[in-house]
């Protein structure tokens, strides 16, 4: 693989290896301070800052800080990469016309600039998905426990979609949250407010049978994290409480390969269960 890397060069030397990139087709890195500005169907600015820009070949733009793991500007691919050296400092610029959009950086410095002929196709084989978690409950339902029945996948509620929703031997409604890695509490309260949103949800339902229905929640408030370790779900309640809820029976079930002590704590809490499944099987 080629790889071109320059520190420290001035404007006019990164706009001649940018725009000798760009002719090759190279996966480009800048890192510099710079500002950034987007304008299209908004508009933003960024003052000045160190950050990396990265320019592909199929279009896409990306300016990352120190932060996080999304980019805090970008366009997508299609966008054309262009560079220039204006009032003696570097401008690359990436446009799109539909819709019309501009992403543009300029430079007061360059610290790097790397250009690289990145192959190795596009193709992504993802083992040990979510959906592999998905796909092996749907075949073998017996997996979450004797007798488990699977309804809907995806099944819309006022808390978001859940990933399973079925019902057991005893017919009582299960929602089943699905984790493909060791989690935390934070996943016990997503678990906990789609279990509260379809106990409104039947409870309202009931009511306008005439059951008398109650649309009591379980009282989560917690964060929405995905797969924190430590996190806290926000919930004070306990078993009592969960006890004395007068809102239609539903079932929790977390499934993950593996929980924190912290989470099983609120499980039991919550009077939720936990199974242990990997999302593909074992050899």
């Amino acid at each position: 693989m080629t790889v071109t890397s320059v520190h420290d060069p001035s404007h006019r030397e990164a706009l001649w290896e940018l725009e000798d990139a760009f002719e090759r087709g190279d996966l480009i890195s800048v890192f510099g301070r710079c500002t950034v500005a987007y304008e299209g169907r908004a508009a933003s600015d960024l003052g000045i800052g160190d950050r990396l820009l990265v320019l592909k070949p199929d279009g896409a733009a990306l300016v990352h800080t120190d932060e996080g793991r999304q980019p805090v500007n970008w366009q997508p691919p299609g966008s054309e990469h262009r560079a220039a050296v204006r009032e003696g400092r570097l401008r690359v610029r990436s446009t799109r016309t539909n819709p019309d959009e501009t992403l543009t950086v300029r430079f007061e410095r360059v610290h790097q600039l790397s250009a690289m002929a990145v192959t190795g196709g596009r193709d992504l084989t993802l083992h040990g998905s979510e959906e592999d978690l998905r796909t092996r409950i749907l075949e073998r339902p017996d997996l979450i426990e004797p007798g488990f029945e699977p309804t809907a996948t995806e099944r819309p509620s006022s808390a978001g979609p859940m990933d399973i929703f079925g019902v057991d031997a005893d017919g009582t409604p299960v929602v089943v949250e699905l984790k493909r890695r060791r989690v935390g509490p934070d996943a016990v309260g997503q678990l906990a407010r789609y279990v509260r949103a379809l106990r409104e949800e039947l409870g309202a339902t009931a009511e306008e049978r005439g059951d008398g229905g109650d649309d009591g929640g379980n009282g989560d408030d917690g964060g929405d994290g995905d797969d924190g370790d430590d996190g806290d779900d926000g919930d004070d309640s306990g078993s009592d409480a969960a006890r004395d809820d007068p809102s239609p029976a539903v079932r929790g079930i977390l499934v993950a390969p593996s929980i924190t002590g912290r989470a099983a704590e609120r499980l039991a809490d919550r009077g939720f269960d936990h199974v242990a499944l990997e999302p593909t099987p074992e050899d």
